[in-house]
């Protein structure tokens, strides 16, 4: 007897991948921009090798029972999210290195040839980043799929390596953090493209 083949495979599975490594921006405007002027507008953080990641990680408490031996339902609560998006990035500039120290400021004037890149031992309200934007290619659309954090900066600092044969990539990961005007959303959103409709 013929043994049936198991698979979650389906005629829609071609039209719901999440293709190649997308693209990263810095306050992306979902309103304004596009894939296209958000690049002539230079918000993209940089080429990248090794693609990135995006994770949002509910931290989730069981409230325990008298006689209940185990976890039930219906008692869980969030106590916080943990958002965060890494990007490797391949080209190293100035603006890349300064949001990859986190608090930083660059002294423009003091040297002619010159940018200095200093850190700070403090964080700045005007250090947090409007959002970190990945804009990605999904099958079955011409809409790109659309993840962004808001709030953002740098939490693994800067590390740079260099080999021969080989070029330096800046490994970031941004986290996200909650605005006090709007503590009722976790500060994250993703823009996911509504289906095309089928043409009669």
């Amino acid at each position: 007897m013929k043994k049936k083949t198991y698979s979650g495979y389906t005629a829609k599975t071609a039209e719901n991948l999440l293709l190649d490594a997308g693209a990263f921006f810095v306050n992306y405007d979902m309103d304004a921009d596009t894939f296209d002027s958000a690049v002539t507008d230079g918000k993209l953080l940089g080429a990248t090798r090794g693609g990135g990641q995006f994770s949002a990680v509910p931290e989730i408490r069981s409230i325990e029972v008298d006689g209940v031996k185990g976890k039930a339902k219906g008692l869980q609560t969030i106590d916080s999210w943990e958002v965060k998006m890494a990007a490797n990035v391949l080209e190293v500039t100035l603006e890349g290195l300064s949001k990859a120290l986190t608090a930083s400021e660059v002294d423009s004037t003091t040297n002619n040839s010159y940018d200095i890149l200093k850190a700070k031992n403090y964080i700045e309200i005007t250090d947090y980043i409007e959002n970190i934007t990945f804009v990605g290619k999904k099958s079955g659309t011409a809409d790109p799929v659309i993840i962004q954090i808001y709030n953002a900066i740098n939490t693994t600092g800067l590390t740079l390596q260099t080999q021969d044969k080989n070029e330096a990539v800046i490994a970031m990961e941004f986290e996200g953090h909650y605005d006090d005007q709007d503590l009722d959303n976790p500060p994250f959103a993703i823009f996911y493209p509504k289906p095309v409709a089928p043409t009669p």
